[in-house]
């Protein structure tokens, strides 16, 4: 439907998004590692090792020839840097990169590792809930990046945001309009899945992003006072 250019929000607290350039840059390496240059076969095999296993996750049912190299529960975790394809890839790096440094500048280095961590684990437990009879691995960073979307969209609804929609009409848009509509996308989506978008782990993105919906409603006073400037000193006499 449409993909993020940038954004006009200034980072407020910190120098740079590093978790950001890292999540990025450990995502690019993995896929290099087990999705860019391995068959579909290979592919499988790792998508069924450190993916999301609903009916496995849920009912700890594991088939004779099942390939564990992690602990059931880890794929939480580990599912969030796996992707199926260079277009899965560069879709969700592209939406983390341009929304993520605001996030990071307002929840601090460490404190937004962790929120995008719990809400690619909440997005995987919605998935995992609504498809709990499935046999098909769940991979991909974009629960988790749904997660950094929602809390954008709290922290700085009227941001200006630049995208191309239809991947052909470049327009500046306000990023309530632009995140508000793509959740409703999803729900939407979700609720009229056909055989052409069955492989969209819709639920999953919805999951994410009510996780960094609650989370940063939660957190927001917190967040919203980190990133004011510090008032100015203004130097004291005494008046007698």
């Amino acid at each position: 439907m449409f993909v993020p250019l940038h954004d006009n929000t200034p980072l407020q607290v910190i120098r740079f998004q590093y978790v950001t350039g890292a999540l990025i840059a450990i995502n690019v390496v993995v896929f290099l590692m087990t999705g860019a240059f391995t068959s579909e076969e290979g592919l499988w095999t790792y998508a069924s090792g450190y993916g999301i296993i609903p009916v496995e996750l849920i009912h700890f049912v594991d088939p004779p020839d099942a390939y564990h190299p992690v602990p059931e529960p880890l794929t939480l975790i580990t599912y969030e840097f796996l992707h199926g394809g260079w277009m899965h890839l560069i879709s969700n790096m592209l939406f983390l990169w341009v929304f993520a440094d605001n996030v990071e500048d307002a929840f601090g280095h460490f404190g937004f590792l962790i929120f995008y961590l719990i809400c690619g684990a909440a997005a995987g437990m919605l998935h995992t809930l609504v498809q709990s009879q499935s046999p098909a691995p769940l991979i991909g960073a974009s629960g988790a990046v749904s997660g950094v979307l929602a809390s954008y969209l709290l922290l700085y609804p009227k941001a200006r945001v630049w995208i191309l929609l239809f991947l052909r009409i470049p327009l500046p848009l306000s990023a309530f309009w632009v995140l508000s509509g793509w959740f409703v996308l999803q729900i939407v989506s979700a609720f009229m899945t056909t055989e052409e978008n069955a492989q969209v782990a819709w639920w999953a993105h919805i999951g994410g992003f009510l996780a960094g919906l609650i989370l940063t409603f939660v957190l927001r006073s917190r967040l919203l006072v980190r990133g004011s400037p510090a008032p100015a000193l203004t130097p004291q006499r005494d008046e007698e």
